[in-house]
């Protein structure tokens, strides 16, 4: 019985802040339009603050922010009263977050901004409230029975909701993709799964390129000395003409006595699989394990046949690519 219990409590919170992210989606309006271009257009950072449970929202939504595209940052409401507002310019954007809208330690932020010109957006769900009358763009969220009636919960779910529609709405103009986003997210899974071809890839002088009219004999030093288990074969205008794999060799001196007097060219694989440099490495490993191969030509999809890179499964793996 007190399994079920619990499993009700659970389904009437969720259904409570179901009912209160409703009412935020019928009230969203122009001034949610305003505030994106405003952050848009900002030149300098957005600043966001609130107090208690807002501004664990508040810290959330900053770092939502700068991860996509608009330099944020969190600031501590009672510490801004201690110095912290000089960290705040003219040309910086600040967003207040507060259910009542009359918290005390937020009053000197509201002043601080009104004096200095600095715009402000409130996220409020007081009409009457010092922080709403103050807003130079005011995000009205509409108020909500708090599960429990004790703590703040469907008001900071609905807080956070829109703190995360101003950031997809901002990335989306922006034009944010996967490549910006890899770019500050190198570290984690995120960063590992966003890696492209182009960063784990062989290039240059790694890249084991040989003449297709070279000899067997020779082209087996070079294979040594590269370690990669396969050559890569160009003809005079250094494009790509096919793949040479110590498999390919051991398979063909099965059948010939005479291997080091014949060209490359005469059992090279023709036509190697290759990959633009700009596709996920993931992509790249699902490739190799559909085609049962351990490497791809690396090319830059404006000339398929100049191959820029090889990569190599080993190259995949020693990534923590999976």
């Amino acid at each position: 019985m007190k399994k079920k219990k619990f499993i009700n409590i659970a389904k009437e919170v969720i259904n409570l802040e179901i009912k209160a992210l409703n009412k935020l989606k019928n009230t969203i309006n122009d001034s949610f339009n305003l505030a994106v271009e405003q952050i848009l257009k900002c030149q300098s950072k957005v600043i966001l603050c609130g107090v208690g449970k807002s501004g664990l929202i508040a810290n959330k939504i900053a770092s939502t922010l700068s991860s996509v595209g608009t330099p944020s940052f969190y600031l501590s409401a009672s510490d801004s009263s201690h110095g912290d507002l000089g960290s705040i310019t003219k040309k910086d954007i600040l967003i207040l977050i507060s259910n009542s809208g009359e918290t005390n330690e937020l009053k000197n932020i509201i002043q601080f901004a009104n004096r200095n010109k600095i715009l402000l957006i409130g996220i409020v769900s007081q009409k009457n409230s010092i922080l709403y009358k103050s807003s130079d763009i005011k995000l009205l969220i509409p108020k909500a029975i708090e599960a429990g009636n004790i703590i703040p919960t469907a008001s900071t779910t609905t807080q956070l909701a829109l703190g995360d529609a101003l950031a997809i709405a901002t990335m989306r103009q922006r034009k944010f993709n996967k490549k910006d986003f890899k770019k500050i997210h190198p570290a984690g899974s995120l960063g590992v799964q966003l890696k492209t071809v182009e960063d784990i890839m062989l290039k240059d002088n790694a890249i084991p390129f040989v003449n297709e009219n070279l000899k067997i004999k020779d082209a087996l030093k070079v294979l040594s000395s590269k370690k990669l288990g396969f050559l890569l074969v160009r003809d005079k205008k250094k494009l790509t003409k096919g793949l040479l794999t110590d498999g390919d060799l051991r398979r063909f001196n099965q059948k010939n006595q005479n291997l080091h007097g014949i060209s490359i060219k005469k059992i090279m694989t023709k036509n190697p699989i290759g990959i633009d440099k700009n596709e996920l490495a993931v992509k790249a490993l699902s490739l190799m394990n559909d085609k049962k191969i351990t490497s791809l030509c690396v090319y830059n999809k404006k000339n398929r046949l100049k191959t820029i890179g090889v990569l190599h499964i080993h190259n995949i793996l020693q990534s923590n690519i999976s």
